[in-house]
């Protein structure tokens, strides 16, 4: 932008400068000492000049007005959309705190009965269960089983938007030190630093690209196009695996044929890593699964025979409830599902 003032300032000095230029020659020119005839012809061919030299600097300065106008059109456009992503990103930080406030005041208003009644019932879908706490991260978590050959795991992470998170899931990830993980980010245009943030880890990931898309479940479905682990799973990018997971459900299906599906206990954390939470899950029950969306998606993984027995794709129809409804697929084909750990 700074380019094309400079331009626009350059084409004005010029026209003034033409139009010293003529009056000085006209002041300062001594008096004619040929015919007049000859005097009014120099006159004349200075002021054609003057005027062609004119009609050229307008032209120019109506080229640079016009690219300018271009150029200010388009930098509104993308800080509209710039500042479109900030304000989503503020709402729903702002939503984030309502809701640990109403948390926090609600906690304050406990009785003991109401103590007594919260721990005795189940807590699935509550978010919010005691103050926010280091989370400790067991050291039978860290020890790799044992297993002489270890399937390909693909792992999907759509993303938009979501720089603040992302890099913290993508280390969950790359960190297991899974020997043969197939790991995909699938971008949808992001405008903030995601890009630049997912640019050091190029290197140890299959496939990262960043294009518009439909939404969740098409951005999920691009990811999987594109891979070939025998083992799948979606993690959010705002989501994270626990240390030695992927290990874990890999020996647990290597040791387990029969089983289709499987999924976990939830540790719920805040925006800073610490824990606030619990969903400690009953064994599968596939008729309970026909009316309450309980299982932890970032939990889930699956055989690929099991995708592609239903239809291999996420259903792009819907916005929300993605997981719910592949599980229910999941359920309806065949597939033998169960929670773990099994005990």
């Amino acid at each position: 932008m700074a380019s094309i003032e400079r331009a626009l300032a350059a084409q004005s000095v010029q026209l003034t400068r033409f139009q010293e230029d003529y009056g000085r020659a006209l002041l300062e020119r001594e008096a004619p000492a040929g015919p007049v005839e000859d005097e009014l012809a120099r006159h004349s061919d200075l002021l054609a000049r003057l005027v062609s030299d004119i009609a050229t600097a307008t032209a120019r300065f109506d080229d640079a007005r016009h690219d300018a106008a271009k150029l200010s059109a388009e930098e509104l456009r993308l800080l509209k959309r710039e500042g479109e992503a900030a304000q989503a990103t503020a709402d729903a930080r702002l939503a984030v705190i309502v809701e640990q406030q109403k948390a926090i005041e609600h906690y304050r208003r406990f009785r003991f009965g109401e103590h007594l009644a919260n721990f005795t019932s189940p807590r699935i879908g509550q978010l919010y269960k005691y103050a926010p706490r280091k989370m400790q991260i067991p050291a039978s978590y860290l020890r790799v089983p044992s297993l002489t050959s270890w399937p390909t795991l693909t792992v999907v992470t759509p993303t938009f938007n979501q720089g603040v998170f992302i890099k913290r899931t993508v280390e969950s990830v790359l960190t297991q030190n899974y020997p043969v993980l197939e790991y995909i980010i699938k971008d949808a245009g992001s405008t903030d630093e995601t890009m630049s943030i997912l640019e050091p880890f190029r290197q140890r990931l299959a496939h990262v690209e960043s294009t518009p898309d439909h939404g969740l479940a098409n951005g999920i479905n691009i990811g999987f196009a594109r891979s070939a682990g025998e083992l799948m799973a979606y993690l959010n990018s705002d989501d994270l695996l626990l240390p030695g997971a992927l290990h874990y459900v890999a020996a647990f299906f290597s040791k387990h044929p029969d089983i289709d599906v499987v999924y976990g206990h939830r540790v719920v954390i805040d925006e800073y890593d610490r824990e606030i939470g619990r969903w400690v899950l009953p064994p599968h029950d596939n008729e309970i699964l026909s009316w309450a969306d309980y299982v932890p998606q970032e939990t889930l993984f699956w055989r690929r025979r099991t995708w592609d027995a239903v239809g291999g794709s996420i259903d792009e129809s819907f916005r929300f409830a993605v997981d719910w409804d592949l599980l229910i697929r999941f359920r309806d084909a065949g597939a033998k599902m169960v929670a773990c750990p099994v005990l």
